[in-house]
């Protein structure tokens, strides 16, 4: 197998668009966002195509480097992290995002769309910085 930059480089293209709307979104106030259930369900499904993304980077780089296999998608991050693709520190940060989407994708509890739209917007960089530290190991 050989690793495909070009996938990667497509996926960080997508990410890097979605990243985008979420920071215009994020230009509106959280009352604005919270009472408006268009904008919930937008934030949430940026989320979701975000960390959808980033998973396929994951995977594809775990794939074609011929990484140790995971059994769980936050995994994917940690390996990542242990194989110098990603710091590993920040690995383990991005780690439990997979979790707050699978809560969002599957309703698994009750969402709570304030403290949701809270940490989407401290921790909305983050998603940038793994762009970068991504595109830094093609």
């Amino acid at each position: 197998m050989t690793f495909e930059r070009a996938f990667v480089a497509k996926k960080i293209n997508e990410l890097k668009g979605y990243i985008g709307e979420l920071y215009d979104l994020l230009r509106v106030p959280d009352d604005e966002i919270l009472h408006d259930s268009g904008k919930i369900h937008i934030a949430e499904r940026l989320l979701q195509l975000i960390v959808d993304s980033m998973i396929d980077i994951n995977q594809h780089y775990i794939r074609e480097q011929r990484l140790p296999t995971v059994e769980d998608y936050q995994s994917t991050f940690r390996v990542l992290g242990a194989h110098d693709i990603l710091p590993d520190d920040f690995a383990e940060k991005l780690a439990p995002v997979v979790g707050l989407r699978n809560i969002v994708v599957h309703r698994y509890e009750q969402l709570d769309k304030d403290l949701f739209i809270k940490l989407l917007r401290k921790n909305s960089d983050d998603f940038s910085r793994y762009c970068n530290e991504i595109v830094k190991k093609l």
